[in-house]
């Protein structure tokens, strides 16, 4: 069973798209169809421009005004003021986010800049966890959900245990205990040992999901998963549609049932 096709009915949706490592100019719009198709949403797919490897500019920001929800997957921009005080904006105006994998490093400005404290901000103050290192590219994720999460709305229709193709991010000790609601964790398999993904004392078991609020009150829905064919996985895309409902507020229309 599956969410009701008008349980986002009303709801304004802006994915905001900006790396040139994961495709994701390619991989939101998926979800952004899905969630318009299937659940009624009106949904906005920004992305950078003149290609995704462009750090400077992703037009259309002033959608984030009249936007319910933002969902980010972006990686090192360096964003003109103008465009970063609509992300400021929405932030202060306590509305919920989802970020995506790259998104814990969303912003690389140069030392000095007026905007430089978002490099390292976005990711520990509104998403909960700054980038630290990951386990390789080669390397894949166990993912099991984690202890005590099972009842929470976002997991319904999730299965126990999946593998991902997303290489592991470390994050711990982000998020902070007592901050955030850990929902899934991830193990990583065959980690490259090329001295400098990880060392023998790094745990090998982070967070790969969970939820906050970040410091303008809003919801916050944070997964570092996002590898293009994580996409792929019914699982996974249902993760982030029943993580858009619970992030708006709508999680009472989230239906049990397996990913389809």
């Amino acid at each position: 069973m599956e969410t009701s096709n008008d349980s986002l009915k009303g709801y304004r949706l802006v994915f905001v798209c900006g790396e040139d490592e994961y495709e994701s100019e390619n991989t939101m719009p998926r979800i952004a169809e899905e969630a318009a198709r299937r659940h009624g949403a009106s949904v906005t797919v920004l992305t950078a421009c003149p290609s995704a490897a462009d750090p400077e500019n992703i037009p259309g920001l002033e959608a984030l005004q009249t936007a319910d929800l933002a969902v980010f997957y972006i990686r090192f921009r360096q964003l003109p003021p103008e465009q970063f005080q609509y992300i400021n904006d929405y932030l202060e105006a306590g509305k919920p986010v989802i970020g995506l994998r790259t998104s814990t490093h969303a912003f690389q400005y140069p030392e000095g800049h007026p905007l430089a404290r978002w490099n390292d901000g976005f990711g520990i103050d509104v998403l909960g966890a700054p980038w630290i290192r990951h386990f390789g590219h080669s390397s894949t994720t166990s993912v099991s959900v984690a202890w005590g999460a099972g009842d929470h709305p976002i997991l319904s229709g999730i299965p126990t245990h999946f593998e991902c193709r997303s290489w592991l991010y470390q994050v711990l000790p982000y998020p902070p205990k007592g901050d955030s609601t850990p929902l899934l964790n991830g193990a990583t398999v065959n980690p490259e040992d090329n001295g400098w993904s990880y060392t023998s004392e790094t745990p090998r078991v982070h967070p790969v999901a969970w939820t906050r609020r970040h410091f303008g009150g809003g919801r916050v829905f944070t997964t570092t998963m996002g590898h293009p064919e994580d996409f792929d996985l019914p699982e996974f895309r249902r993760l982030l549609l029943n993580g858009i409902h619970w992030a708006v507020g709508a999680e009472h229309l989230i239906e049990g049932g397996t990913a389809q």
